[in-house]
């Protein structure tokens, strides 16, 4: 019988790695010294050990070939879109995710001369309008259409329905009947400055809303092929990331189960705007390749990278080069297509996914138990509760304990950008009448740059 290379070594337990350390420590606290708490008040050890686990974690469904490319497009110009989709796409991009402002778009010049057998397309409207779905919905796209409509995460970022909440869900309703689909803009929790915990509790409560008013009519069955499409947004904060995506799916799946369709949701990726910087904006090129690596590991369907000079600078081509050009790099010279299930097995990660699923499990149930994600978004408490998580990160900014390189640690006082700016990279703030108080995205270093610009 053929011997393993480990057969002549005894296994050490948990408990003797632990007392193994403490006498290296020489008296000091191992818990003062080693472990550190996350905003998510998360414990995290200095290892993980098979003895954590009562059973061990399931395998997943992630496969490394699932991930594309995709390259986002703002139209304001049709012919120019168009043109830029299939440069794009022989430029490496696998899929194209469209943002329509408005329902005078032509889809049919949109998609002028495009394969449509190869290339994903996602149209991401920001009106409603259920006869302008249906053109998108029978397009013969063998690689797939999917039609992102989200009326929630509209009033949650504006304030206000499209129209009313009686004739939203009334278009709503007619929408996903044709598609099959809605989607969740979970980015905006994340943006906004919510910690882990609450982006997926207020991403699952956000989805259960949908599917309370939709149950009986989704047909029964058209349930088994049902699309939920996550948009979610990721952080520099490399493993934890990689765990809530995959926590993501594992909550997903508990949720879907519950009401009889399809437990596989499709996740579109987006490094996060929080933690941008527009002194020292190359650093923000190494911030997004960790954050796609960790979308790609965590199991994402789709990856749209954003530019370095995103905050900036207007939509150009330098920019969305590098960006595309990164994932690019991912791809196809690290070979971050060639394993499957790569995280699975790490004890650090699994701990990290079960922790941050069970966390959000709790607050999900909490909200549901309170009246819904739709009753505490009139209440203001999903918005409170994200300013509470948002001031506590902005205060360890502020301190030196988050630290954003070249911003609030080792900054270029020669950097000058006065004259850089093509877009007001600020929150921006408008006087309006709201139904609800909207939920504002903000960066951590907008007040430290702000300060930099008067004083340039």
């Amino acid at each position: 019988m053929t011997k393993r290379l480990f057969d002549g070594f005894n296994s050490v337990s948990a408990k003797q790695w632990k007392q193994k350390i403490q006498v290296d420590l020489k008296g000091a606290d191992y818990n003062d010294t080693l472990i550190w708490n996350s905003n998510e008040g998360i414990a995290v050890k200095p290892f993980y050990h098979a003895d954590d686990f009562d059973e061990f974690p399931k395998p997943s469904n992630t496969k490394a070939t699932q991930w594309n490319i995709c390259q986002t497009i703002f139209v304001a110009d049709v012919e120019k879109s168009n043109l830029k989709a299939i440069d794009a796409i022989e430029r490496g991009a696998e899929s194209i995710k469209f943002i329509i402002p408005n329902d005078s778009v032509s889809i049919e010049g949109l998609l002028k001369n495009i394969n449509l057998t190869s290339t994903l397309f996602y149209f991401d409207l920001q009106f409603l309008n259920n006869d302008y779905v249906k053109q998108l919905s029978v397009i013969p796209a063998k690689a797939g259409i999917h039609i992102q409509t989200d009326i929630i995460g509209h009033l949650a970022k504006s304030g206000n329905w499209f129209n009313n909440l009686k004739d939203d869900h009334k278009h709503f309703e007619s929408i996903v009947k044709n598609t099959n689909t809605f989607s969740v803009d979970a980015s905006l929790y994340q943006n906004a400055g919510a910690n882990m915990v609450q982006q997926l509790a207020y991403g699952l409560a956000h989805a259960n809303a949908y599917l309370n008013h939709l149950e009986n009519i989704i047909d029964n069955e058209k349930k088994s092929t049902f699309n939920a499409i996550f948009q979610v947004s990721v952080g520099t904060n490399y493993f934890f990331e990689i765990a809530k995506l995959r926590a993501l799916r594992t909550l997903w799946n508990t949720l879907a189960s519950e009401y009889n369709i399809n437990p596989n949701c499709n996740i579109i990726a987006v490094p996060t705007k929080r933690n941008k910087t527009l002194y020292d904006y190359n650093t923000n090129m190494l911030r997004t390749t960790t954050e796609c690596m960790s979308a790609v590991l965590g199991g994402a369907n789709t990856i749209c990278n954003l530019p370095y000079d995103a905050i900036y600078h207007k939509n150009n081509e330098f920019g969305e080069r590098i960006a595309r050009n990164q994932l690019l790099i991912l791809k196809h010279e690290s070979y971050f297509d060639k394993v499957n299930n790569p995280a699975d097995g790490t004890y650090y990660i699994e701990s990290l996914t079960h922790q941050l699923a069970e966390k959000a499990l709790e607050l999900f149930k909490d909200i549901e138990a309170n009246g819904g994600f739709l009753k505490q978004l009139k209440e203001g408490t999903i918005q409170r509760k994200i300013k509470e998580s948002a001031n506590k990160e902005q205060q360890q900014f502020n301190a030196g304990e988050e630290v954003l390189l070249g911003s609030n640690k080792h900054p270029n006082t020669n950097d000058k950008m006065k004259d850089e700016l093509e877009l007001y990279p600020f929150v921006k703030t408008k006087s309006r009448k709201t139904l609800i108080q909207p939920i504002v995205e903000k960066r951590l270093a907008e007040s430290l740059e702000q300060i930099r610009l008067k004083t340039e």
